[in-house]
């Protein structure tokens, strides 16, 4: 018990951010909000609009998006205090481990893998959709064996099951992460100039496609703007609008991810807050304009599909110029997400290494380009797989439980520091704490409940693996424990 609730502290983690840095410090405000917006903008818009849209919201979409992006914020300026207070790669983990103690960081690391780590995985199955899609209408066909996943769910949110599709593998998903994890090998400085590119030509899609779809709403597709609930719980309704924002929430973890770059950060007690809330604001108003314009062109029941979007505009002859630009912007702005994703969780891997919870190969950095290496190789491969075999839904529930747990962690974590350190340094201040701070929690809180019983289980069976590998591993292997709860900085994993 005495290690399950042994925290590192501030002091430390400064130190090894001052003395250990191996990382190479180039990112500025505008680079950070760019990163955010790379990964907020993509997945969200481009495919889970359309699951969210037919199979719990319906209309009612922007309302969903309304209600996971004011949790958001919430929790972003929970984010924006630690990373300020806490300039670190590990995000919430490190947090946490400052806060809540051994265990509790342990939960919130495990999680991110599962944010993170299915992220890319998750966003490479609709870059796969749309970029299908787009060669389709180059002329250049992929047949469906070699562009789905072989294994997907039976229709219905509480399903358990996995069964075959026929299909081999979704060949388009795999090679995307492939290079994806080939470019953040390379370099931080190099990614983020190919984000900011990816940024510039996707928001420009997304203003295109709000600009021109709005002229061919038929407002009779908003009506009901709440259809009625089924009887099941999440599946249209006011519960459905819920459930809905528990699916998009998903779309909204980029601006989570600025803070795992704080040890690339120039002024990172400065810069991390305003990048993380500007991206969280710009996307959160594009999101809703999006949703609106989207379910006004084709009604929900259609858009249970990988690129809804593109559906949309295949449907208006008076459209068919747009699918090109909006087809190519989506695969260029999922880029973008895969890209923000696999830094997060390469350095997420770097953090809980150096810590001793994982093994050192972990936090290794190469030697020239100033990257955790094998951090980032290990999250390419396995993102791969995973991408190349299981369906969009699936994975993205899976994403949304893990991403909510860190941020009720996080939003309690401000509270429980405010009390117990109240003397620490904070250069960004959570306002009004006691009600941004609970409310934070329980909006994401009740958005983990209306995600179903069958993402629960498959939580607790992730987090079944991961207690056995603390138990196996981290619990033998923490640094802190050793020494002395943290009174000694720990040393940084060995290149």
């Amino acid at each position: 018990m005495r290690q399950l609730f042994a925290t590192k502290s501030i002091k430390v983690l400064h130190e090894e951010e001052s003395s250990a840095n191996q990382l190479r410090r180039c990112l500025g405000a505008t680079q950070l909000t760019l990163l955010g917006i790379g990964g907020i903008i993509g997945t969200g818009i481009f495919v889970l609009t359309g699951t969210a849209a037919a199979n719990h919201a319906g209309p009612a979409l922007p309302l969903a998006f309304i209600v996971a992006g004011l949790g958001c914020t919430f929790a972003a300026f929970c984010y924006a205090e630690f990373a300020a207070m806490i300039p670190v790669s590990g995000s919430a983990y490190s947090y946490s481990y400052a806060t809540l103690g051994e265990g509790v960081a342990w939960f919130i690391g495990w999680n991110l893998v599962l944010e993170y780590l299915f992220a890319v995985a998750t966003v490479s199955v609709g870059w796969s959709g749309y970029a299908v899609s787009l060669l389709d209408q180059l002329g250049l066909h992929i047949p469906s064996a070699l562009s789905s996943a072989p294994f997907s769910t039976p229709m219905g949110q509480e399903s358990f099951e996995i069964v075959r599709t026929g299909a081999i593998i979704n060949l388009p998903a795999v090679l995307i992460v492939a290079a994806i994890g080939t470019i953040c090998y390379i370099g931080i400085k190099q990614s983020a100039l190919f984000n900011s590119v990816i940024v510039a030509i996707k928001v420009t899609v997304v203003l295109l496609f709000i600009l021109f779809g709005v002229s061919f709403i038929n407002t009779a597709n908003w009506h009901p703007f709440i259809p009625p609930n089924t009887g099941q719980f999440g599946v249209f309704g006011l519960s459905g609008i819920m459930g809905a924002a528990g699916v998009i929430f998903f779309a909204y973890i980029g601006f989570d991810a600025v803070s795992t770059a704080a040890q690339e950060t120039v002024n990172p007690q400065r810069d991390m807050p305003i990048g993380m809330i500007a991206s969280l604001i710009i996307c959160t108003v594009l999101y809703v304009i999006v949703s609106a314009v989207l379910t006004g062109m084709v009604s929900y029941k259609q858009l249970d599909v990988a690129a809804p979007v593109a559906l949309a505009l295949d449907q208006y002859p008076g459209l068919h110029w747009l699918g090109i630009p909006v087809k190519l912007g989506a695969v260029c702005g999922i880029t973008s997400v895969m890209l923000v994703m696999t830094i997060a969780q390469a350095r997420i891997f770097f953090a809980m290494a150096r810590d001793g919870l994982l093994p050192p190969f972990f936090g290794r950095v190469h030697a020239r380009f100033k990257t955790p290496s094998v951090g980032t190789a290990v999250t390419a491969i396995t993102a791969a797989l995973i991408g190349g075999l299981f369906p969009v839904k699936l994975l993205g529930e899976m994403v949304s439980i893990g991403t909510l747990a860190a941020f009720v962690t996080v939003c309690l974590g401000v509270l429980v520091l405010r009390r117990t350190r109240p003397d620490l340094p904070r250069p960004f201040k959570t306002p009004w704490p006691w009600f941004t701070c609970i409310a934070g929690a329980l909006v994401c809180f009740s958005m983990m409940l209306s995600l179903g019983n069958a993402t629960w289980m498959r939580l607790l069976i992730w987090t079944a693996i991961g207690v056995l590998i603390y138990a196996f591993y981290g619990f033998s292997h923490s640094k802190v424990l050793a020494e002395g709860n943290g009174g000694a900085a720990a040393p940084a994993p060995s290149r």
